[in-house]
């Protein structure tokens, strides 16, 4: 066995050894709220400096919004490769709490999993980097180079408060390998992830009582119409890029299709009167290969030139990616392949995720974390071992790419 190989075991003992002290710190942050919106993150990044500073790791904040703080945690600084973990403090809404059978708010253990709002996407995760920064940290001396620990706020709301600031902020934070724990569910890893696209939709038509409505001349007809032209866009597929050619498109081929949903319809205000306005709030998600503009171009084209359609594009970004046999993508597989017994699955992430932040500065980054399914919701929960597994990963991983 290698020296290599004999640290890397004892790092991963040393994070077995703090399972108990990973479960609390989940504990912490459930009970610290940070649903966005607003995305409050005050109390959790004061649990995450707190911790970081007890296992003995400089913190800072680096805030746009004293409401909405991010802390960078400086593990360590040597000679080699610059490896950045990142996870963000805020939280999906709750939804119908009537319908929880836990506690929203309060981490309830039970049957190997851990309940709780955020426990999945993704304060599970944040934990688990927390304790691979503090393990890490007590061996900073024989690390080759250097690692340091983001945690960000808004996220969820795709904002400017969180990576956004930080990054134009604090480029020593750039890094040349991003580990995020936004996990693209079930344990999988997601080298990519699909790009978004929203467009606004209006159509316009003459008002008057409904007696007088005539077929396919209302508001709402003509935006009902465009709806139905476009809905087979759902239908297409996408060929993947070659260097990230094989990833899987994981259940139901979700990752390579283009999906398209009409978020919100709106069209007058009563039921007797012909709407002069009818709204619709489109949001598309674009798998790896296809791009914004190709999707726009056939969504202006289903509109036929017809005067009376407004259509405007409010926020895109194309699908991203670091190719699989980057050292992060690599390194992350392998890494989870030794933990768990069985190398992971390699899936395009169907949400965005702060990992499209650093590509787009030209930094390889990859998704793992312990979010169970392909999105939070009622019951949030984490796997409690795939907390500590992650935690595991991630500290196993940044060794590793350090010396890359």
């Amino acid at each position: 066995m290698s020296n290599l190989d004999q640290f890397l075991q004892a790092i991963d003992a040393e994070v077995q050894a703090e399972h108990e002290t990973l479960i609390d710190l989940c504990r912490q942050f459930v009970e610290a709220p940070s649903a966005s919106p607003p995305g409050r993150t005050v109390e959790v990044a004061q649990i995450v400096e707190k911790f970081l500073n007890a296992g003995a790791i400089e913190t800072e904040i680096v805030a746009g919004d004293p409401e909405a703080p991010n802390v960078v945690g400086h593990v360590c600084k040597g000679q080699g490769r610059h490896v950045v973990f990142n996870a963000h403090m805020d939280t999906m809404q709750p939804g119908d709490e009537s319908k929880w059978s836990v506690p929203v708010l309060k981490l309830t253990r039970k049957d190997g999993r851990l309940y709780g709002l955020g426990m999945g996407n993704m304060k599970g995760a944040l934990a688990a980097m927390c304790v691979a920064s503090v393990v890490l940290a007590r061996h900073r001396k024989s690390l080759p180079g250097s690692l340091s620990m983001t945690a960000v706020c808004d996220e969820v709301m795709f904002g400017e408060r969180g990576a956004v600031h930080l990054l134009k902020a604090r480029p020593d934070v750039h890094g040349d390998y991003l580990i995020s724990g936004e996990g693209p569910g079930f344990m999988h890893l997601a080298p990519a992830e699909k790009g978004l696209l929203w467009l606004d939709i209006e159509t316009t038509g003459d008002g008057g009582h409904s007696s007088g409505a005539l077929r396919g001349k209302t508001a709402a007809a003509k935006l009902a119409g465009l709806l139905t032209r476009i809905d087979g866009i759902n239908d297409l597929y996408a060929d993947l890029p070659q260097e990230i050619a094989g990833i899987s498109g994981g259940d139901g081929n979700l990752g390579l299709r283009v999906s398209l949903n009409a978020g919100t319809v709106e069209a007058g205000g009563v039921r007797s009167l012909i709407p002069t306005k009818a709204r619709a709030q489109i949001d598309i998600r674009l798998p790896p290969g296809i791009t914004g503009a190709e999707i726009e171009q056939k969504v202006r084209l289903a509109a036929e030139n017809n005067p009376d359609i407004e259509i405007k594009a409010v926020k895109a970004w194309d699908a991203n990616w670091t190719a699989l046999a980057n050292p992060v993508v690599a390194e992350l597989s392998a890494a989870a392949a030794t933990v768990r017994g069985e190398a992971p699955q390699l899936v395009v992430r169907l949400p965005g995720s702060d990992a499209r932040r650093w590509r787009d500065l030209g930094v390889p980054a990859a998704c793992y974390g312990p979010q169970p399914t392909l999105s939070a919701g009622v019951d949030d929960f984490a796997g409690e071992q795939d907390v500590l597994d992650c935690a595991r990963v991630y500290a196993r991983t940044a060794v590793r790419l350090m010396q890359n």
